[in-house]
């Protein structure tokens, strides 16, 4: 999409200071409690990663259409998957599968040293490194192709995060991640997803379920 429709950064949701504070009392509510994260949601403007008629909806906790077939993810899947990653301390290097709108992308930016972001639909990538570079997070390295295969010459990663859902974990992520490294994942189904947690120890992945979760599948390819 044009650069008109990336809302203003002095539009509706950046003027209400208020609209910010209920959705990060919303998320207190629902168990996230890492202040550092909440601080950097209540200032990150969540109306610049959507198209300008949906910005008075933006810190709303719901998720929401961004074009391409594809959403910007619920605020609070956002938070919870990156307090899991973030569980254990802050990290340095992560990866994140599925750039989307780039909002994620911007949570992340903020609280670790360095973020590499894969996105297969080109018109999205471009979309939200306009959007990233405009609010001036600059630790962000930007790649177009299929994030199943994730990016191995920028491995291994401290974390990793994929905002999409595979049917089953791709073998070449948990290969990326660094020893004691995390993987945040939805996996399943488009009727059943569950949020998973891989940790790499010295004796190998080990895998936990969180909860059930509803993410647009994970693709293969280029568009």
């Amino acid at each position: 999409m044009a650069n008109g429709n990336i809302p203003d950064m002095r539009g509706v949701g950046m003027t209400s200071q208020r609209t910010r504070s209920r959705l990060v009392q919303r998320l207190r509510e629902r168990g996230i409690d890492n202040e550092l994260l909440l601080d950097v949601i209540a200032s990150t403007p969540r109306h610049m990663f959507v198209d300008e008629a949906l910005a008075s909806r933006a810190y709303e906790d719901t998720a929401l259409p961004i074009g391409f077939n594809q959403t910007i993810s619920q605020p609070y899947i956002v938070a919870r998957m990156t307090q899991v990653l973030l569980a254990e301390g802050p990290l340095e290097k992560v990866l994140e599968i599925g750039t989307g709108s780039g909002y994620q992308t911007a949570i992340l930016s903020q609280l670790v040293t360095r973020v590499y972001t894969v996105e297969r639909i080109q018109g999205l990538s471009e979309r939200a490194q306009e959007t990233l570079k405009l609010i001036g997070l600059r630790n962000i390295q930007f790649k177009h192709d299929d994030g199943n295969i994730g990016w191995s010459d920028r491995g291994p990663f401290d974390g990793i995060i994929v905002t999409a859902s595979p049917r089953l974990i791709p073998q070449g992520l948990v290969d990326q991640l660094a020893l004691g490294g995390r993987l945040i994942i939805p996996v399943g189904s488009s009727e059943a997803q569950l949020l998973t947690v891989v940790r790499m120890t010295s004796a190998g992945a080990e895998t936990e379920v969180l909860e059930d979760v509803k993410f647009v599948p994970l693709l293969g390819g280029k568009a």
